[in-house]
């Protein structure tokens, strides 16, 4: 009797680090898509996972910016856009959107650098124009080369994403 309460003791101690291993695997593998929504322009979900693109910041959704002309635009909408035809681009070519976790932010959403194949989509959205640098020097020169070449956000005047929250929760605050 004792031999068989020894024995199962043991498995459920290989049980739970087979479980501890599988999810720390998780945690750091990268992941291949079935399911993919995009949200905005540094945000997506991936089989119902949130990710937050890891290093940029693009305006929110409902953001509007101003073009050359100074005419308004929904540039948190062209955002999204762009991602998403970064993303159908790949998918037209058979690729798969792979996301290498960085990290978990404040939301517990992946912070996740990006790639459809060989684009990577974080460095993509900045270089383009369609998002800053955020929190990470990592795409700071390609920034400043985008607002050189006025390319996206940078051919007019724009909030950077970052200011435009803490307006809106302020507004919000004001409200109640």
């Amino acid at each position: 009797m004792k031999n068989i309460l020894d024995i199962m003791t043991n498995m459920k101690k290989i049980i739970a680090l087979v479980i501890a291993l599988v999810l720390a695997e998780v945690a750091n593998r990268t992941v291949a898509q079935s399911t993919i929504k995009i949200v905005d322009g540094d945000s997506l979900e991936l089989n119902n996972r949130r990710i937050r693109l890891f290093g940029i910041d693009a305006p929110e959704y409902m953001q509007s910016c101003e073009d050359s002309k100074g005419k308004s635009y929904m540039c948190g909408q062209s955002a999204r856009a762009f991602l998403l035809d970064l993303i159908e681009d790949g998918h037209e070519k058979g690729e798969k959107l792979k996301c290498s976790v960085e990290g978990i932010d404040q939301y517990k959403r992946s912070l996740s650098i990006c790639r459809m194949g060989k684009v990577e989509l974080n460095l993509e959205m900045v270089k383009s124009g369609y998002a800053v640098s955020y929190k990470s020097d990592m795409y700071k020169d390609l920034e400043k080369r985008a607002k050189q070449s006025k390319k996206g956000i940078w051919q007019g005047k724009f909030m950077r994403p970052e200011l435009y929250r803490a307006l809106e929760r302020t507004k919000e605050k004001e409200k109640n």
